[in-house]
């Protein structure tokens, strides 16, 4: 019998984890949902509330949209990792290892289904969030969008790799979470994602500055609501720091050949 080819194998293992996404509503809703509403909460409180005037965007809904988009990726390439755990311990992944197909094959499969799944559900999100807020799309909204959509991509490249190094070298489902929380929480306080981060002391702007997901932030407002490039980073360091980086995490995931023991042991 033909052994099938590489790429096959790759589209089957990351068509399988779409489909299990796909049937678990509970977990496609809540990552949709949950920034949504954080976004109409939070948003509407604040700008009605304190009328943040020196927003950038003049009004905190319209400015919380890029770190709402952030924050959708995070959540999204955290909880599509759990499919690695269930397969590990119900046996299934070992079953894939043992196939003629490389490990690396394997995990770019499942890291490919977890990329595809990340910007997906931030561009719904994105999505859902434009007809009620008013964007400036000063590029215009095909471009506008365009660039959204690019930021979005190399931005769940870098997650999607880190969460597949990680989740291939901690044991328990439960400590990568931790893990997970403990590593991205902070970097998306720092990212400029819920204020901006002009006005911070001088040590916290060194952080924020050598925050990967800040880059993120700056590409999204600048294709969104920006009117122009003044007190943004621009989108030449903001695409050069998220490729760069993220093809370097990816490919650091996709190096990792995942240790076959059961969670907690």
């Amino acid at each position: 019998m033909r052994r099938p080819s590489t790429a096959a194998a790759v589209a089957a293992i990351a068509l399988r984890d779409l489909r299990a996404v796909a049937r678990a509503r509970s977990q496609l809703y809540s990552s949709v949902l949950t920034p949504l509403i954080f976004l109409v909460f939070l948003g509407n409180g604040v700008s009605h509330g304190l009328e943040p005037s020196r927003l950038p965007a003049g009004n905190f809904t319209a400015y919380l949209v890029a770190g709402t988009v952030v924050m959708t990726s995070v959540f999204s390439s955290t909880f599509s990792s759990a499919s690695y755990y269930r397969d590990r311990d119900s046996g299934f992944l070992r079953l894939l290892l043992s196939s003629p197909h490389s490990p690396r094959a394997v995990m770019l499969g499942k890291s490919l289904a977890a990329l595809v799944i990340g910007a997906v559900q931030a561009a719904v999100v994105l999505g859902a969030a434009a007809p009620f807020v008013d964007f400036g799309w000063q590029h215009g909204i095909l471009a506008g969008v365009a660039l959204a959509l690019v930021t979005v991509m190399l931005l769940n490249l870098m997650l999607t790799g880190l969460a597949q190094a990680l989740a291939t070298r901690v044991q328990s489902m439960q400590g990568f979470h931790l893990v997970m929380n403990l590593a991205l929480f902070p970097l998306l306080f720092f990212s400029g994602a819920f204020f901006p981060v002009d006005g911070l002391p001088a040590w916290m702007k060194v952080l924020a500055y050598a925050n990967p997901l800040t880059y993120a932030v700056d590409a999204l407002q600048l294709a969104t609501y920006a009117t122009g490039s003044g007190g943004f980073i621009g989108y030449g360091v903001d695409f050069a720091v998220l490729a760069g980086l993220g093809g370097a995490v990816y490919l650091m995931g996709l190096s990792r050949v995942p240790k076959l023991t059961w969670s907690g042991q």
